[in-house]
């Protein structure tokens, strides 16, 4: 592996660059053109460009990206996207370069990207390579078992491990919808959802302590943000650190009023505070068992593994980005 300084050097002397851009998410089709343009002009080239009209084929495409050995891949799209991409690129001598195409942007958030196009272009020509960390999720549910996974259940994650009812909210929000309101989709989805969801009980086990809690919204989370808004002022991607936190109680108004100081008041609160647990490992079961949302897609069921691997991914960011 080189070192960061390296592969910052080999990548503004030219080096070998792929741009992969989801041109279904929800700027991609619109901005497609407009990125290539602002690359153009910022004096961004690339040995090969790939728009991806076809998402469940992103994981062969990204086996293919990498045959070239690229020193530098950017990556236009949404969370989802994103997310596949880091799957990928984590613990190789590569860095991740990021166009915020989604609707939410949680990982470009976390890296504090700028948010318009023209910022994010910016960047890439600007800043620096910074190593930030990831997540490690395994369903440990037995393969034989009522509801354990019918697929892949181990999975490197960039963003957020998720259980209750945003689960259900990322299957059930219409695509068109989301295309139309953006974030707003999902609020509205989840309010005509949660009439009928039922609260859950957690058992979060870290070293040899263990949390017992009941609510409808339990995060486990990388990042730094939450459904575009940031969890905590002190919460980042290259902290060594899982956050742990529930939005509310067993009752359903306490996940409204939850969700609502968390928006509201994020950008204050301290990983110190009672409301998270912070951790570099956790295993957690739940009562019933349930469906585990990891960056956007449900990969398995409960009970679920989680660890942190610290400065497993080489990304471009701001240079007032702290990199530890």
């Amino acid at each position: 592996m080189r070192s960061k300084p390296e592969l910052q050097a080999a990548i503004r002397e030219g080096g070998r660059s792929v741009l992969v851009v989801n041109a279904r998410s929800r700027r991609g089709r619109r901005l497609y053109g407009t990125a290539r343009r602002l690359l153009r002009e910022a004096g961004v080239d690339f040995d090969r460009v790939v728009p991806v009209t076809d998402p469940s084929r992103l994981r062969a495409l990204f086996t293919e990206v990498l045959e070239l050995e690229p020193d530098l891949v950017v990556v236009g799209g949404g969370d989802g996207t994103i997310a596949e991409a880091v799957a990928n690129l984590a613990h190789r001598d590569v860095a991740l370069g990021v166009l915020p195409l989604g609707t939410t942007n949680n990982f470009a958030r976390s890296l504090e990207l700028p948010q318009d196009l023209a910022g994010a272009v910016r960047t890439l020509r600007e800043g620096k390579v910074a190593d930030v960390d990831v997540g490690w999720f395994e369903s440990t549910a037995a393969p034989g078992a009522p509801g354990a996974p019918a697929g892949e259940n181990r999975h490197i994650f960039a963003n957020m491990v998720s259980l209750g009812l945003s689960v259900e909210v990322a299957e059930h929000v219409p695509h068109g919808l989301k295309r139309f309101l953006g974030r707003s989709a999902y609020a509205l989805t989840a309010a005509r959802l949660l009439p009928g969801h039922r609260a859950f009980h957690a058992t979060i086990r870290i070293g040899d302590r263990t949390h017992e809690m009941d609510t409808h919204q339990l995060n486990i989370a990388n990042g730094a943000h939450h459904s575009g808004q940031r969890i905590a002022r002190d919460a980042s991607p290259d902290d060594r650190l899982l956050a742990i936190y529930r939005l509310g109680d067993r009752r359903r108004l306490r996940l409204a009023s939850a969700t609502a100081r968390h928006v509201l008041t994020g950008q204050w609160r301290s990983l110190s505070e009672e409301a998270f647990l912070t951790t570099g490992a956790v295993e957690i079961e739940t009562d019933p068992p349930l469906a585990v949302d990891v960056d956007g897609e449900v990969r398995g069921r409960t009970p679920v593994s989680i660890r942190l691997r610290g400065n497993a991914l080489r990304v471009i960011v701001p240079q007032t980005f702290v990199d530890t």
